[in-house]
Parts: structure tokens; sequence; C-alpha cells
């Protein structure tokens, strides 16, 4: 069904760091669950939404070293840890690979929230002698890409790319062209996003994107329910390794899945809402689909951006039941790990890899009641075991971006 000419790149490492564990086996076990992981935010007590989907456990001293981690926002400290968990994961050693051949692009939208809040405190405070002189590197959206060159020895092409919720998703597509024009060898791409601090949680809370569940926090991020209210946000990384077919063939590694085709698009709608036709959506899709070289029918499974807000839902939802028709098995792992923002589309593109090797879609956590407005076929309650060869990966963010992976099994 698909088309290794046209340019597919091979999956050969994974690392995740999200609330649903601290790698990826643990994550993947988790969303297959569909055990949700909000829960009340001490960090963010005494705000009107006070839970989240926090990282758990993690000790950046520990896994980075005291020296390191100091100088480093929390986002930057996930994306560390999970590139080199892909890595390693890949079979590949740093200090032995040609690093002019590696590249790096990474997905992040907001910074080091941490960083600015934490800095801007102690201005008011304090006054300008306080303020760190590291508040800059350590905030810039840009040197998550640059820190993770420098711990891996990566001398290629390294760039952040900022498309909001997409952001992951695009940063996959634009590594599969370093990839296919030849000007890298391997490429760790993915997104990393750790905002949930509180001017940022408030700011999410006030325009009204966030669920308001406080009794319930398990419950609130409900992707396609009829009663859902908002999304959950959620902190985590995502770290794919990236290589041609044929040098992850020559090296005998394990290939998760292959990353046959790219699109995205823009609305040109408005700041915050999706175009309600789901146009924008519908031609990022269609041009995965087509880069692809695979026909709506092919396609076995789809992990929605399904963020469990009221208007995203029901675009997309309409948008994948009018391209697709009703065949692909959907599911949004949103529900149990909350929305990671920039690093949504390379969690995302990394459980949707997982469900080809394994042949099993996880659960849409929290579904209880679909939304009569959605009519797609959403596992429930237990994954489901199916014959996958082809899968999309979709993610929508703020700004009218579009972006659609499309992978085949290996």
């Amino acid at each position: 069904m698909t088309d290794s000419s046209r340019g597919a790149v091979a999956i050969t490492g994974l690392g995740l760091v999200t609330a649903a564990g601290l790698d990826a086996r643990a994550g993947w076990e988790r969303v297959c669950s569909g055990r949700p992981t909000a829960a009340p935010d001490p960090q963010l007590a005494g705000l009107p939404v006070d839970f989240s989907c926090r990282v758990p456990g993690f000790d950046a001293g520990a896994l980075l070293g005291p020296a390191s981690a100091w100088r480093l926002d929390r986002f930057t400290q996930l994306a560390i840890v999970a590139a080199r968990q892909a890595v390693a994961d890949a079979g590949l050693d740093p200090r032995s690979w040609d690093g002019a051949r590696v590249g790096v692009i990474v997905g992040n939208s907001l910074g080091g929230t941490a960083t600015w809040e934490e800095q801007h405190r102690r201005f008011l405070k304090d006054g300008a002698r306080s303020v760190s002189p590291l508040t800059v590197p350590m905030g810039m959206s840009n040197m998550v890409a640059g820190h993770l060159a420098i711990d891996v020895k990566a001398y290629g092409p390294s760039m952040v790319t900022s498309t909001a919720c997409a952001s992951g998703s695009n940063a996959i597509g634009l590594a599969r062209d370093l990839l296919r024009s030849g000007t890298c060898d391997v490429v760790l791409a993915g997104g990393a996003e750790s905002a949930l601090t509180p001017a940022t949680v408030t700011g999410l809370t006030r325009m009204g994107g966030l669920s308001g569940r406080r009794e319930d926090p398990a419950s609130a991020s409900r992707p396609f329910d009829a009663a859902r209210d908002g999304f959950v946000a959620a902190e985590g990384a995502g770290i794919l390794v990236l290589e041609r077919p044929e040098d992850a063939r020559a090296r005998g590694v394990r290939v998760y899945a292959d990353v046959v085709g790219f699109g995205w698009s823009s609305d040109a709608h408005h700041a915050t809402a999706p175009d309600p036709t789901g146009a924008g959506m519908e031609r990022a899709l269609r041009a995965a689909l087509a880069d692809a070289g695979v026909g709506a029918r092919d396609v076995d499974h789809v992990n929605a951006h399904g963020t469990s807000t009221p208007l995203n839902d029901v675009t997309e939802g309409r948008v994948l039941r009018r391209v697709l028709g009703e065949r692909p098995l959907v599911t949004s792992t949103k529900g149990v790990t909350g929305h990671t923002l920039a690093a949504a589309g390379a969690v995302e593109a990394a459980f949707t890899a997982l469900a080809l090797h394994h042949r099993l879609v996880p659960p849409t956590a929290n579904l209880t009641e679909l939304d009569p407005e959605i009519d797609l076929d959403i596992p429930t309650g237990t994954a489901a075991k199916a014959d996958l060869e082809v899968a999309v990966s979709t993610s929508l963010g703020f700004g009218g971006h579009n972006a659609a992976l499309v992978l085949a099994a290996a």
C-alpha cells in the first residue's frame, strides 16, 4: 500500500517522558490501560483550575546531574532525558557517530515559562540584581534544540518549530525532509513543553480552554465525550530517532514504523478556534495521504488530536469521518496524558508507532457517551487488537496550524 520510493523514513528509537510514565514502555502501558493521569497539582493550588497532568517523580538532578539540571528550564530537562532514551533505544552512540550528519528538530511553543515567572517574581521583590544571568538562555524556546544538540554532539542542522500544538508533528515532518534530501543521516525529532505555571494555566483558564472538573480531575480529559468541557494542561517530551530505512537495515536494528507521509496547512480563520468547516485540517490530512501514496481506505488507525474541547473534537470528528470513512479505529491518548501542547504531536506520533508495532489501539479514556455529532469507531475501556498496517496522527494548533503524519508498519 505504501511506496518506499516516495521517501519513507524509519523510526528506530523512542523516548517519552510524560505524566503516563518516565519512558516509552511505561507510557505505552499506561495509555493502553486507559487510566487517566490528571490529578490535583500543588503548584497550582488556589487557582480556579488547580489540577494538571504533571510528570511524576521526575528528578532532573539525578537524571542529568545537579550541575547541568540547574542551568536548564524544565522543558529542556524533559527533552534531553527523552532524547537520551531515544538514542539508546536506537542502538546509537553519540561518542562514535558522525555528528556533522546528525540533526535536531524539536517543537516548543511557550518556552521556559517557569524561568520567566520565577525571575519576574525576583525582580519585583528584590530588584534587578536578584535576576539570574541565565534567565534568557534558560527561557528561550530555541535553547531546547541547542542544548539537545550539545548533549548528543549533533553538529548538523538544529532548530525549533513553534506552531503551537502542531509543533511536534511539524518537527517530524521537517526532519523527514532532512533525511530525504541527504542533508542528514540521523535526525532527532519531536517536541517538549512544560508550562504548568500559575500565569500560563490561569491564561488558559481565562480563555475558556481548560476543563473545570476540580471535583474529579481524573475524569476531566474526556475526548469526544458528550460531556467534555475543555482540555487538561500537561507537560512532557517525545523524541524520535529517524533514519533512512536502508541505513536502519544495514545496522540491523528494530524499526517501530516508517513515516511515509506528511501534510500541513493553515486555517487562516481565528487565533484560537478551529475553522468549523474543518477545511484546513482536511487539506493537511489529504496532503499527507497523497504524500504517502495511500488511499483513505488504507488507513487502519488514527491517533487523533482529540483535545476534549467542544469545538476541536466535533470539527475533527467530522473531518476524519468525511475523509477516512468508518473504517479506522480512532483514539485520543490525551484522555490519559492530558494535552502536552507543543509536545503533543511527537508524543502521539510515538504512540502511533507503538500501536503499529504492537498491533494494538489504546482506548480513549473517560469516553462514556460519544457526542452524537461524532460518528467514529473509538475503542473504550480496553485496548483493541487489530491488524494495523497504516495509521495517521493528527495535530491542530492555536493560530490555525494543522499537521498530519502517515505512518506504516515496518
